[in-house]
């Protein structure tokens, strides 16, 4: 939304050979089960020259009470230059390119390639506009397909990594942190006005389908989808609209309807859907647009 959290100063500058510590906050995990994930961390920076970033955990030091304190910028330094990586490691990854039956996808550490997903979803490359579903029908749009995820679009949309720890993730399984902007001309090329809604869906992971999508019933408990979505489009009286939704979706849950539309007949309404992926989200998700029965 262009907002800055609290905490972050407005510009950082480091001197030639120095360092300079953005955050020093704890993670909670004494009291969550289980212990794990106390604090997860999105930020984004901007340079106007080559910097080293690392993010790092300790144990907290304790102060003579006993009590634990913040770590001194000297004591990240020498974890950062003596310090071994975090043990015990996670289970080691299989190449997604040369495996073809079960998979290790593996935590993802390092660099990706890219930091936005612009896309307009079209009729096809030469077309300027989506059509609509027949009513009763509906389509969606992989987000974040994935090797052996396909969704039956033969896209593998993980991004590759420049650089990465040896025994993590060889993609960007989920592209943390990529910010998607896609818009959708949608037309109704109809004679009647078309109910029209959009949703955000976490369908079950298949690498080909057949006769669509797959959902549970019963979503299971795992949260694959944790974040913010912007939406802006104009309403069925002709104003402007932008709203914010935040989403949590387990795996193989359907979506909710984000924004619902009265399409009369030849109309065209431009949506744009937003979104930065969410660390800790684990893909695939897809953009469903679907036309209503009247």
């Amino acid at each position: 939304r262009g907002g800055r959290q609290d905490g972050f100063p407005a510009q950082l500058v480091i001197q030639a050979q120095q360092s300079r510590m953005l955050l020093n906050l704890p993670i909670p995990v004494r009291t969550l089960t289980p212990p794990i994930n106390g604090r997860s961390t999105l930020m984004r920076l901007y340079s106007d020259g080559k910097v080293y970033a690392a993010s790092l955990a300790k144990y907290a030091p304790l102060d003579t009470d006993g009590n634990e304190r913040s770590p001194t910028i000297a004591q990240w330094q020498d974890l950062l230059e003596q310090g071994e990586l975090a043990g015990p490691r996670d289970r080691a990854p299989t190449d997604p390119i040369a495996t073809t039956g079960s998979i290790i996808y593996g935590r993802v550490a390092g660099v990706a390639r890219g930091s936005r997903w612009q896309a307009q979803l079209v009729d096809n490359p030469t077309a300027q506009s989506l059509t609509i579903p027949q009513p009763g029908k509906a389509f969606s749009y992989g987000l974040s397909t994935l090797h052996h995820g396909r969704l039956g679009t033969g896209q593998i949309q993980s991004a590759p990594m420049l650089v990465r720890y040896p025994d993590t993730a060889y993609f960007a399984h989920g592209n943390y942190g990529v910010q998607y902007s896609l818009t959708l001309p949608l037309i109704n090329p109809t004679r009647d006005t078309q109910t029209v809604t959009l949703a955000l869906e976490t369908p079950i992971k298949q690498d080909q389908i057949q006769g669509g999508l797959r959902f549970l019933k019963a979503p299971a408990k795992q949260i694959f989808f944790r974040g913010t979505v912007q939406l802006s489009y104009k309403d069925d009286q002709g104003l402007p609209r932008t709203r914010y939704v935040h989403l949590v979706q387990r795996r193989g849950e359907q979506g909710d309807t984000l924004v619902r539309l009265q399409m009369p007949p030849l109309e065209q309404r431009l949506v744009q859907v937003d979104f930065l992926y969410p660390p800790d989200s684990t893909p695939p998700q897809v953009l469903t647009v679907r036309t209503h029965h009247q």
